[in-house]
């Protein structure tokens, strides 16, 4: 198998959100996942272009919804160190319930869709 090319800091599948208020997802993601802001370009001085935040080793693109590009919000799942703390951070940033914390058989994990239509599977490992 040909080896790929990945840049640094970087993983081979990444997801790509298309959201309205995409400074306030950036804003949601820093301070329920303590996510850091690796790269931004605006658009203009209201939308973000493109933009790319890290939790750990893992990175997720997003951008503003325009007219050309619609919004495409995502179902996305991240390990924390505790799913209860996380989650009521989560709450407290305007997400709502899907699922409250639970004891699973990988875990404790909820669930909560974000303000911009994402919803977050927050799981704590065994």
């Amino acid at each position: 198998m040909k080896t790929l090319n990945i840049p640094e800091g970087y993983q081979r599948v990444m997801p790509y959100l298309i959201v309205k208020n995409a400074a306030g997802f950036l804003d949601f993601t820093q301070k329920v996942f303590g996510a850091e802001e690796k790269h931004k370009t605006m658009r203009d001085e209201k939308l973000i272009m493109h933009a790319e935040v890290s939790f750990g080793d893992s990175v997720i693109m997003f951008a503003d919804a325009t007219e050309q590009h619609q919004q495409q919000s995502a179902g996305l799942f991240i390990y924390v160190d505790d799913c209860d703390a996380v989650y009521q951070k989560a709450l407290e940033n305007d997400a709502t319930v899907v699922m409250e914390p639970a004891d699973q058989s990988y875990g404790r994990s909820a669930g909560v869709k974000d303000a911009f239509g994402n919803t977050w599977w927050i799981t704590s490992a065994v």
